[in-house]
């Protein structure tokens, strides 16, 4: 094991995640799915961190100081993933740490019909979560994904010290979706699972019934409907929000949900109310979707910026869709103010290259190579 080589932002942390980070190779334009015996080739590519990794990038785009706690191996890909997180992504390392002799996990995302299918292949973690956790900088923010009854529910302790734990479901192999997760949840300010995970957890028939029912389990409750937007029960109020979805073309639907609790984290750390948080989740999760690539298609403030002056533009030439979507997102006209509207990189068919755009916005960077 070594430590992290990154120097520590200074000051506590807006939001800690922790998770496997694997490296993502996207397949999009896809005519079918492969056929055993057949090849199929694909319109395009690309390459990029994925896993916990997703929501870092997302979290980080957004401006939120975010901090990684995870394991990386000591190969290339490993050499890529933390030159691309730590430097170009501005994602904190230093609870992260490298281990020798262990490989990468690699996830290979095929981009069909507005969905994905995976093939995946990695190893636990050499060390539990909690451990890189406990090195970790406080945070006002925390992401934790549930686990199974028995599990080391590490997430409290960050809780009881006064950070906000928001707690993804995590996908069960089994489908059975065991009500007794849920005790998991004690602690936790928020739960954001999908709509089948939603139902499958409560035995119920709608994700307006789901996040009702997980209402009583958290004090925020809220259900991603994919296409269908999202749903938020405030359990300290009795509110009830929900979204309907923006209509994008969809290239690749990989990270969608990871991007949409980064923006509900971010949402949530401004104090912003729920309304507002939930539509910029759907927005941003939205505009991700429109590019390849899981992390490196989360949008960064200028693409909302963008985003949101097409919008006002289409509504003063009459567009009556474009006037209603302005209507709902008149408060990006505050939420833009002060930050960054620079370029972000998006995913490329090479793990040989950084960005050739600056983070920082002031223009095109050196080229580097990983591991230079």
């Amino acid at each position: 094991m070594t430590n992290a080589e990154q120097e520590p932002t200074p000051g506590p942390l807006d939001l800690l995640v922790t998770g496997p980070v694997f490296f993502d190779l996207v397949f999009t334009g896809l005519p079918h799915g492969p056929v055993a015996g057949t090849e199929v080739w694909a319109d395009g590519m690309g390459t990029a961190p994925g896993g916990i990794a997703n929501l870092a990038v997302a979290a980080s785009r957004l401006g939120t100081r975010t901090g990684l706690a995870a394991a990386f191996g000591d190969d290339a890909y490993a050499d890529w993933l933390w030159n691309v997180l730590g430097q170009q992504e501005a994602v904190d390392l230093s609870a992260s740490r490298r281990y020798r002799h262990w490989h990468t996990s690699v996830t290979v995302s095929l981009a069909l019909d507005g969905d994905r299918a995976m093939i995946s292949h990695g190893h636990d973690g050499p060390e539990p979560a909690g451990t890189l956790v406990a090195s970790a900088r406080p945070a006002r923010a925390v992401v934790a994904e549930l686990t199974g009854p028995g599990s080391d529910p590490w997430w409290q302790t960050v809780a009881d010290a006064g950070s906000l734990v928001f707690a993804g479901a995590g996908w069960d192999p089994d489908e059975s979706w065991d009500p007794a997760r849920l005790a998991m949840l004690e602690g936790c300010h928020a739960f954001t699972p999908n709509a089948v995970e939603a139902m499958g957890y409560t035995r119920t028939d709608t994700p307006v019934d789901a996040a009702r029912a997980l209402a009583a389990h958290v004090p925020l409750a809220v259900v991603t409907m994919g296409g269908d937007g999202a749903v938020a029960v405030d359990a300290s109020t009795g509110e009830e929000v929900r979204v309907e979805p923006l209509e994008v073309h969809a290239l690749d639907a990989t990270g969608a949900g990871d991007v949409f609790a980064a923006a509900l984290v971010t949402g949530t750390l401004q104090d912003w109310d729920l309304q507002r948080r939930l539509r910029f989740a759907v927005l941003c999760s939205a505009l991700a979707v429109r590019h390849f690539g899981g992390s490196l298609a989360a949008p960064g403030w200028g693409d909302i910026a963008d985003w949101w002056h097409g919008t006002v533009a289409a509504a003063r030439t009459g567009d009556m869709a474009a006037r209603e979507t302005a209507e709902h997102y008149e408060f990006l006209d505050d939420a833009l103010t002060g930050h960054p509207l620079a370029r972000v990189r998006r995913a490329d068919a090479t793990i040989a290259r950084f960005s050739d755009v600056d983070p920082g916005g002031s223009g095109p960077a050196p080229t580097v190579r990983a591991g230079d």
